[in-house]
């Protein structure tokens, strides 16, 4: 039987969820300052939240709106404000969907690709330099073992 096997794998101790409560609520507390601090450095007006917005922009390449409001889960008033702020700041533009000529499109502008690129540059020197005394082999399970948690938040839970 291979260690995927229900029948022999381990069970986590309950102290493990104790764990991993503890330490993702530290994590998202410092995640959270710390994308607080890289959207301020990327534009003093802008919000966290829409600092991520064009993170994932940049990710998607363009969405609407609605698919935006529904990654994120917030309401459209509140997308709307933050695409009006980062519109009049050069970081966004909208074009007309092709597939329905109501809708339309958004996508970074060369300013805001430019910008959203240079920030995440500096927070992956960020991290080089947070994680630089880590064993090569312990980053790549890392990254692999965030992906993994990441996929397993995406599925819905009954």
């Amino acid at each position: 039987m291979s260690q995927d096997d229900p029948q022999t794998a381990q069970t986590p101790t309950p102290r493990a969820y104790v764990t991993i409560e503890q330490e993702l609520t530290v994590l998202i507390r410092r995640a959270r300052s710390f994308s607080a601090q890289m959207s301020r450095e990327f534009h003093p007006d802008l919000e966290p939240g829409a600092y991520a917005m064009l993170l994932w922009l940049d990710d998607v390449g363009s969405a609407r709106m609605t698919e935006m409001a529904a990654f994120f889960g917030i309401g459209k008033p509140t997308v709307s404000r933050q695409l009006q702020l980062m519109e009049k700041l050069d970081l966004i533009t909208r074009e007309v969907d092709e597939n329905d000529r109501r809708a339309q499109r958004l996508m970074l502008t060369e300013n805001g690709a430019t910008l959203v690129h240079r920030a995440r540059e500096a927070r992956r020197a960020h991290y080089k330099v947070t994680l630089a005394d880590w064993p090569d082999d312990d980053l790549d399970r890392f990254a692999e073992l965030l992906t993994r948690l990441n996929e397993s938040l995406s599925r819905p839970t009954n």
